[in-house]
């Protein structure tokens, strides 16, 4: 019985439940093989499944190492303090096999997958290790906490582009687009657990950046972020893909509503490994989703005469 629950408790700080993040590839393996028409898109789709794998099995390397290294810390936060590392139930040599290990199987499956594809990957690792590790440790520094950790967000958009073996160069304009949602998305999570634990001096012992945070301060990034992410998504809108123009109340009301769950007592965006709880909110992004795709696949000629009609030549 100890066995097993020893078993668990190594299979939690890589944290699988966390795995649902990887779908942030989707976007760019669709946008893949919009460009590249050429590509089988049943070939792709199984090549896309295999660097899923590869993804969620370096994701668990990532959370293995930020669960080893944030002990100290997570022992002065008034929830994570129950994680196992946090109460002495991993042993540290373990852990860091268990991490090894995820890394060699998941470049192993990416090697394969392609180089770009590789690069990506050792990409992926090395930020964790630049947010987790001292001296550097960005999660410390307050603002390049929430930059360095949302890069996971453009990263994750390219495993996607590269998965489905796209070799042509993804749109830099949505890769910008996407690393500012994810600093939004990351913004609100630190507003809430800043409200959450209410005592500047108990978050700034749990996390060294909260001793420059307010929520003031916060608040201020989190406009910065959404005005940065819709004028980025904006460019690309007309650059590449004018139907999607539509899909933006949809995309603006799935922000504010995230926002709005960011206010909330005890937030859930604290953890959102946990926001499939929300079942209005999940009903809401998945409407999100249906009006992209429908956007993404449909043509209306009409749209793009009316925006061109509207700007004179040479503007």
């Amino acid at each position: 019985m100890n066995s097993d629950i020893m078993v668990r408790d190594y299979i939690s700080i890589a944290r699988p439940n966390h795995w649902f993040k990887n779908v942030f590839m989707i976007p760019g393996a669709i946008l893949g093989l919009l460009t590249s028409p050429s590509e089988n898109v049943f070939i792709g789709l199984r090549w896309f499944i295999l660097g899923f794998i590869s993804t969620c099995i370096i994701s668990s390397s990532n959370y293995t190492i930020n669960e080893l290294l944030d002990a100290p810390e997570d022992r002065k936060h008034p929830i994570k303090k129950q994680r196992p590392v946090a109460q002495g139930k991993i042993k540290y040599s373990i852990a860091v096999i268990q991490w090894f290990i995820l890394i060699i199987l998941g470049l192993t499956i990416a090697w394969k997958i392609g180089k770009s594809f590789f690069l990506i990957q050792v990409l992926f690792i090395v930020m964790a290790l630049l947010y987790n590790l001292k001296p550097i440790r960005l999660k410390d520094k307050p603002f390049l906490d929430v930059i360095s950790e949302s890069v996971n967000n453009p990263i994750r958009f390219l495993l996607g582009w590269y998965a489905v073996q796209c070799q042509l160069i993804p749109p830099i304009s949505m890769i910008f687009s996407y690393w500012m949602l994810g600093a939004f998305f990351m913004a609100i999570k630190r507003f809430a657990e800043l409200r959450y634990i209410a005592n500047s001096q108990m978050a700034s012992s749990y996390r060294k950046s909260f001793a420059y945070y307010t929520e003031e301060r916060l608040m201020i990034s989190i406009i910065f972020y959404a005005t940065a992410f819709a004028l980025f998504l904006g460019i690309f809108l007309i650059r590449y893909r004018i139907e999607l123009i539509l899909s933006i109340p949809f995309i603006a009301g799935f922000m504010a509503y995230y926002m709005h769950l960011g206010f909330l007592r005890n937030s859930p965006t604290q953890y959102p490994e946990n926001l499939y709880k929300q079942k209005a909110f999940v009903i809401y992004g998945l409407l999100t989703v249906i009006v992209l795709i429908i956007c993404t696949f449909i043509r209306l000629p009409w749209l793009s005469k009316l925006f061109e009609a509207t700007i004179p030549r040479g503007f």
